[in-house]
C-alpha cells in the first residue's frame, strides 16, 4: 500500500465515482481502478460496490475510511512538523475563497502571529470543491467558503453574513446596465438575485470570483455586486459608487474543520476566527 492508493480511495469515497475521482486527481480512470484494486488486494477486502450510478462504500470500505483519513493526516502532519523552521512548535494550513482573503483573513493571520508566534501558518486560495476535498483528505486544517458541503467528520460552522451591494464605476449610470457583470457568489446569491431581477436578461459578462469582477470594473467600467467589506476602500476612493435604490443581498460565510480533532493549535485558530467574525456581524 502507498499513499497514492489512499488518496485515490478518499477521492472515490468523497465523489462516489471512479470517473469523477480520476478527473479530480488528473489521472485516467484505469489508473484509479488499478490503485483501488491494489489497495483491495493489500487489505484483502472489497472497498466499493460498483454500479451504473457510481461507487458506494462497502462495510469494509466504511471501516477503512476512518483509517485512510488518519493515515493521510498523520503523513501531512509529519511533513509539516519535520519541515518546520527552527523556533516553531506547530503549523496550521488555511484555505479560503479569495474574497475572504480581502481584509478578513489577513487580520486573522496577524492576530495569530501576535498571540502564537511559534506557529507556522500556510495560507492558500481555493474554490469550494478543492477546499472540501483537501479537508476530507486531511491535507487542509481549516477551509473558509460560501457554499460548503457536509461530510462525516467535518464541522461546518457559520461565521458571518456577507452584505453584497450593487456598485458601479459611474454614479449616473442607469440600471439595467449593459455592462453589468454577474459575479457567481453561489446558490444563495443566485436565488436572491433571480427574485430581485426576474426579467433581467442574461448578462454579457460573468465572473466566477469577486476579485475578477473588480478588475473588469476598474479596467472597463460597468457594475456588479460585491461584498461591502471588500469594496469599502474603493468606495471611499470614489472609484466605485452605490447604484441608487438597488437591493442588498446576504451571503453566509462558513468555516469547515475536523469535528473531533484534539489539536490545541486548531482549537486556538478556530477560536480566533470566531472572535474576528464577531466584528463582521
Amino acid at each position: 500500500m502507498d499513499m497514492e492508493q489512499v488518496r485515490t480511495f478518499l477521492a472515490v469515497a468523497s465523489n462516489g465515482s471512479f470517473l469523477e475521482a480520476a478527473s479530480r486527481l488528473h489521472v485516467t480512470q484505469s489508473t484509479v481502478s488499478a490503485r483501488i484494486q491494489s489497495l483491495e488486494s493489500f487489505l484483502d477486502a472489497t472497498l466499493f460496490l460498483r454500479n451504473r450510478s457510481g461507487a458506494t462504500l462497502t462495510p469494509a470500505g466504511k471501516r477503512f475510511l476512518r483509517h485512510a483519513k488518519s493515515l493521510l493526516l498523520t503523513l501531512e502532519q509529519a511533513r509539516h512538523e519535520v519541515g518546520l523552521p527552527s523556533g516553531f512548535r506547530a503549523s496550521i494550513s488555511v484555505g479560503a475563497r479569495i474574497a475572504l482573503w480581502e481584509g478578513f483573513l489577513p487580520q486573522w493571520v496577524g492576530s495569530m502571529r501576535a498571540s502564537a508566534p511559534d506557529i507556522s501558518i500556510r495560507s492558500e486560495i481555493g474554490f469550494e470543491e478543492d477546499l472540501m476535498r483537501r479537508l476530507i483528505e486531511g491535507t487542509l486544517d481549516i477551509g473558509l467558503m460560501y457554499t460548503p458541503l457536509h461530510s462525516p467528520g467535518l464541522q461546518v460552522e457559520h461565521l458571518f453574513d456577507e452584505t453584497l451591494v450593487l456598485l458601479s464605476t459611474d454614479p449616473l449610470r442607469p440600471w439595467p446596465d449593459p455592462d453589468y457583470i454577474y459575479v457567481d457568489w453561489g446558490p444563495a446569491f443566485y436565488a436572491q438575485h433571480t427574485n430581485s431581477f426576474p426579467d433581467l436578461e442574461r448578462p454579457a459578462q460573468v465572473a466566477n470570483i469577486g476579485w475578477l469582477g473588480v478588475q473588469l470594473l476598474l479596467s472597463n467600467g460597468g457594475s456588479c455586486f460585491l461584498p461591502i467589506r471588500m469594496a469599502r476602500g474603493l468606495i471611499e476612493q470614489q472609484k466605485l459608487f452605490h447604484v441608487s435604490a438597488s437591493p442588498k443581498f446576504q451571503v453566509p460565510a462558513y468555516m469547515v474543520y475536523a469535528r473531533h480533532s484534539e489539536s490545541v493549535v486548531l482549537a486556538q485558530a478556530v477560536a480566533a476566527l470566531r472572535n474576528l467574525a464577531k466584528s463582521e456581524q
